[in-house]
């Protein structure tokens, strides 16, 4: 079992040794492979990974690729098609693993070889339940799961690469909210599952949206999320009536978020 852990970098001279030594720190003893993808980086990152991979003295091999800025779902694409594990984990460059996240997600894969693609918690947190839905420490989510809350969280995430034949890439026209229909897609055609404990530390403990980075655009990110469902109704995933029941859910939880925002 090879793993491909991705990370699109973009302006992050600040955090993405940190990023990097995450992985290079797992007690995972298997075969890892990092590729960073600089999404057209304009500060130091580009050189500081470099350094780093010329004083690599691990097993673990890092790749750089480097592109014209597009976006973090464009650097994501990229490198997922490079990818040579069987097995791909995202993680953002801002973003960090606890040493033992994938140790710990591939015992459970090994436990429960049905599972295509887990999640897990992040910052010390966990999830209660979804709706009336009470969580354990291991629970089968669907893509219905996924529309009343959103529990996968992308540095969280590892799936079968066969997936993306499948399923496909992160839509390249979104740059916020990217991830919401490209899970919801794989919920929809495979097994996923969240493994409820907390395996990764993001955002430097910064709130989850209104602040900086890509979910500091509320506006943009609320746009986003309604595209998604947009696309979800084509796809007839959802019908018309929970399209907008749903619609009208995001515009509330929009509106909470803005009013948390303003009280900070």
């Amino acid at each position: 079992m090879k793993i491909s852990v991705v990370i699109p970098m973009y302006n992050s001279e600040k955090t993405i040794t940190t990023c990097i030594n995450s992985v290079l720190n797992q007690t995972f003893r298997g075969e890892i492979e990092i590729i960073v993808v600089n999404d057209g980086a304009n500060d130091n990152s580009k050189t500081i990974v470099e350094e780093l991979i010329l004083n690599n003295s691990s097993s673990i091999d890092i790749r750089l690729i480097n592109k014209v800025n597009g976006g973090v779902s464009t650097a994501r694409n990229a490198g997922m098609k490079v990818a040579d594990g069987d097995w791909i984990a995202l993680l953002d460059s801002d973003d960090e693993w606890s040493a033992n996240k994938l140790e710990r997600q591939i015992q459970v894969l090994k436990e429960n070889p049905a599972i295509d693609f887990l999640g897990a918690c992040r910052n010390g947190e966990k999830f209660s339940n979804i709706l009336w839905k009470k969580l354990g420490d291991l629970n089968k989510i669907s893509s219905r799961d996924l529309l009343a809350k959103f529990v996968f969280i992308v540095p969280t995430v590892i799936f079968k690469k066969e997936i993306l034949s499948t399923v496909g890439y992160f839509d390249e026209n979104l740059r916020f909210a990217e991830e919401g229909i490209f899970f919801i897609k794989i919920a929809q055609n495979y097994n996923c599952y969240l493994l409820n404990e907390s395996l990764a530390f993001t955002g430097g403990g910064k709130p989850h949206f209104g602040h900086s980075g890509l979910s500091g655009n509320l506006k943009e990110m609320e746009k986003g999320e309604l595209k998604n469902l947009r696309e979800l109704l084509n796809l007839k995933i959802i019908n018309y009536f929970e399209y907008l029941l749903l619609v009208a859910f995001s515009l509330l939880k929009y509106i909470r978020r803005i009013i948390i925002v303003k009280l900070r």
